[in-house]
């Protein structure tokens, strides 16, 4: 019964010891302790278990039991100490709360006593404020008053003041005495609904009218628009009456200018009519340089007369080129059959280089009738191939190599007054494109006739291998066009010169480049391939001579020179014409028949010194190589293809030099050319005997190296080969020793001749194979009667390549009703490896196979 009552106290007692976990953590911060009776999670088993963990560890029970004893006893003092202290605090706490609940009432009242304070200061402060806003409100409405009044007074004396001054035309003192009524006038917007105020913006409004009229009618009468003007020149009444005017609404200085300005040339319209000789183009000059008198005149007589802010002489410029294009169209459209192409040129001329002349004295602010634009200069462009543009004079410039590469300077800023007069020739320029395509066949034709008389660039000189000059010529023609042209037009006409330009292009490269180009045969296609191959074998090919070599050369540095112009002919073409039109100008064919010209001239090139190798190669073919006993230096044709590669390629090298990359080129099909034809030739050497294919084997490396150091052959200066034209040699050559070395493998044992032909010719096909079995020395039961009937086999068309074998396997092979297990049994003497690669290749052909 008492141990029950003791489990109920212990569970009571844990129930009440049982804290939260935010209490416990409290704790934990508060009073930090690493005793394991003061974890929340304690386990007495567990604190048993580590105090004796071994049987041997009970032996020192005691003590344990005398520390945790003496441990409890200390508890129990604190505890006791601990409650002992906490006697008197409720009593404490109490009393404090008492003193805090009174000094919180004392507080209290001294915030409300406060408070009533304040209200009555602020009470105060109104009662004394109050008389002062009403004195601001008053001072405030008093100086509006005051103000208006005043302005009232000032409207209404300057009223007077203006009706008196206009009648008596006093323009000086009206122009200051307008404008101030005018912004006096302004503050009394609102009070409009007055009778009084309304009636003084009448009067305003009516002695500016008044003002308008009667200046208008000053002018007029200074400036009659019948008869001859005033002597006497202009009088102060009018500069101030210009004053005036500048106040006045913008539709009286409008009327007055247009006056002014259409009276001024009256008399040019009289002198350049239709029907006087002066009026042609021939006699354009004088129109400009009436305009110059004119305006020297009114810069002396009229300079003062007008503010500065009217732009009176531009304006005047500017309605003389309206004047002057008007006329000049209706003119030429009357005598357009009398429009020669010299005529219009210098009409042009003259005529852009007066529109010039105007962008160097007027700013063009009266074209858009805006203010004046600060002219702002572009920054330089990075642009290599930006270059000056021409001035008036349209001063020729060349478009050679040297200027190409030199740095431009960024474009001058755009004439404003540009086509404002020589707009109106635009629809006569057809005479112009027509002249430039009738110039253009002449110039050509004379390339042609001084190609002929002249003839081909001399070798061994600076000449050699040169661009030719005349396309420099023809580059420079172009650009003179060009810029003429865009200096008329950058519209229709534009793209109508486009198209002559292509034209010409296309004449130039077929009738001077590929035209003059060396012919190797009597029929008009050229040297060919095949023509060479069908020559009779031992016959001498004929081969270009030194000048022919340099003449093509030359015509390739051309082409090549021709193409890169043109791509930037096409660039400046689409600078110049409109946004619209850009489109349309297009120069792809021609650069592409630049191109074609190119690689006809690399062809030649290639196929002269590919058939001068051709008796060397022949020669090796009828060479009796099962009858070489001894391997020596490098065989006699070796020798004479070595002797014409060093004749040919320094001096194409030499005429290159402007133009590596197609030289480059030139040298990457040679190999490709040369190369298959070195082993189909080698196929041709049959049959070879062991020596005799240590020979060929020794010949053949002899011409590799001889091709890797060809980029180089003959120079001074030792440049290694690229590295494109070095893999096509080396991989060529190298298929060419691989054969060979096939050719020296004995075919027996037969496992190791077929390893040695899987390992050098892995691309090896069925006709490759026949031909290095044919070019084997063969004896008695290989002879070359078993191993063609090996390759004839129609069970096994698709085998890529094949090594002899007995006439039991053959048969075998032959026979289709053959059980698999005996064909099995039958390849038991070829070892394992060389069957299981027979039945990797054996087609499965019906359900015998």
């Amino acid at each position: 019964m008492m141990e029950e009552e003791e489990l109920e106290f212990v569970e009571e007692l844990e129930a009440v010891l049982q804290l939260t976990p935010e209490v416990q953590l409290a704790i934990e911060q508060v009073f930090p302790s690493q005793d394991p009776l003061d974890r929340a999670d304690f386990n007495a088993v567990e604190y048993i278990n580590a105090l004796f963990p071994t049987e041997q560890s009970l032996a020192n029970i005691d003590e344990v039991v005398n520390k945790i004893r003496l441990k409890i006893r200390r508890l129990d003092d604190n505890i006791r100490t601990v409650v002992r202290g906490q006697t008197n605090v409720g009593q404490d706490g109490r009393h404090a709360l008492e003193e805090a609940q009174k000094a919180i009432q004392q507080l209290f009242g001294k915030i409300k006593d406060i408070k009533d304070k304040a209200e009555k200061s602020e009470q105060m402060v109104k009662e004394i404020t109050r008389d002062i806003k009403q004195l601001d409100h008053a001072k405030r409405h008093l100086t509006t008053s005051i103000t208006t009044l005043n302005h009232l007074h000032m409207l209404a004396g300057g009223v007077d003041s203006l009706e008196a001054m206009t009648r008596r035309r006093q323009y000086g003192e009206v122009a200051n005495l307008l404008q101030g009524v005018v912004n006096v006038l302004e503050h009394f917007h609102k009070y409009m609904g007055i009778p009084q105020i309304r009636q003084l913006s009448e009067r305003v409004k009516a002695a500016q009218t008044e003002l308008g009229q009667q200046i208008l009618a000053d002018f007029e009468e200074a400036f009659p628009s019948q008869g001859t003007k005033r002597p006497g020149g202009p009088s102060n009444v009018l500069r101030d009456a210009c004053l005036v005017a500048n106040v006045l609404e913008p539709r009286i200085k409008q009327e007055i200018v247009k006056k002014f300005i259409k009276q001024h040339l009256s008399e040019y319209l009289v002198l350049f009519q239709e029907n006087q000789d002066v009026a042609w183009l021939d006699k354009i000059d004088r129109r400009y340089a009436w305009i110059k008198r004119q305006l020297v005149d009114y810069e002396e007589k009229y300079g003062r007369m007008f503010p500065h802010e009217w732009y009176m002489t531009e304006r005047i410029a500017v309605e003389f080129c309206h004047v002057t294009r008007v006329e000049l169209a209706k003119i030429m459209r009357t005598r357009a059959k009398e429009i020669e192409v010299k005529l219009l040129l210098f009409a042009i001329q003259r005529t852009t280089n007066f529109e010039g002349l105007l962008a160097k004295r007027f700013s063009g602010c009266t074209l858009s009738d805006g203010a004046p634009k600060k002219v702002e200069v572009p920054p330089p462009s990075t642009n290599p191939f930006l270059e000056d543009e021409p001035g008036p004079e349209m001063e020729e410039l060349t478009m050679d190599k040297g200027d190409l590469d030199q740095p431009k300077k960024p474009k001058v800023p755009e004439n404003p007054f540009h086509g404002i007069i020589s707009k109106c020739f635009e629809p006569h320029l057809y005479v112009y494109i027509e002249s430039q395509d009738k110039n253009l066949g002449e110039l050509i034709e004379r390339f042609v006739a001084d190609f002929k008389a002249q003839g081909p660039p001399k070798p061994n000189t600076d000449e050699g291998g040169a661009v030719l000059p005349s396309c420099a010529d023809l580059f420079v023609y172009y650009k003179k066009c060009m810029v003429q042209c865009s200096q008329l037009s950058t519209g229709e006409p534009m793209i109508a010169l486009t198209t002559i330009f292509q034209k010409y292009l296309r004449e130039y490269a077929w009738k001077i480049l590929s035209g003059n180009l060396p012919k190797t045969t009597s029929t008009s296609g050229g040297l060919t391939i095949s023509s060479l191959l069908k020559e009779k074998e031992g016959s001498e090919v004929a081969k270009f001579t030194l000048e022919e070599l340099c003449l093509i050369c030359s015509i390739l540095s051309t082409a090549e020179y021709c193409l890169a112009t043109t791509q930037q002919l096409e660039e400046k073409l689409k600078e110049k014409v409109d946004a619209s039109l850009i489109e349309r100008i297009n120069l792809t064919g021609e650069m592409d028949t630049f191109s074609t010209v190119i690689s006809n001239s690399i062809q030649l090139l290639v196929q002269d010194l590919d058939a001068a190798c051709d008796p060397a190669l022949t020669a090796m073919s009828k060479m009796q190589w099962q009858n070489v006993e001894h391997v020596g230096d490098q065989s006699p044709y070796v020798t004479s293809v070595i002797l014409h590669i060093k004749q040919n390629v320094p001096i194409i090298r030499d005429n290159l030099a402007s133009t590596r990359k197609y030289f480059t080129q030139f040298c990457i099909k040679f190999a490709n050319s040369f190369i298959p034809k070195f082993i189909n030739h080698l196929f041709k050497c049959k049959p070879i005997s062991m020596v005799g294919a240590e020979q060929l084997l020794l010949d053949t490396h002899s011409l590799k190296m001889v091709l890797l150091d060809l980029p180089s052959i003959g120079s001074q200066v030792v440049r290694k080969a690229p590295a494109s034209y070095t893999k096509i040699v080396v991989k060529g050559m190298t298929r060419a020793e691989m054969i060979l070395k096939v050719v020296m493998a004995p075919h027996e044992p037969l496992v190791v001749f077929v390893d040695n032909l899987i390992k050098l010719l892995t691309d090896c096909n069925t006709e490759t194979f026949q031909k290095i079995l044919d070019m084997k020395v063969r004896t008695g039961a290989w002879s070359s009667s078993h191993l063609h009937s090996l390759l004839s086999l129609e069970c096994f068309p698709s085998l890529p390549f094949l090594f002899p074998l007995s006439p039991f396997v053959s048969l075998c092979f032959s026979s289709s009703f053959l059980p698999v297990p005996l064909f099995l049994l039958s390849c038991l003497g070829l070892g394992f490896e060389l069957t299981e690669r027979l039945l990797e290749r054996i087609p499965a052909q019906g359900s015998n196979h």
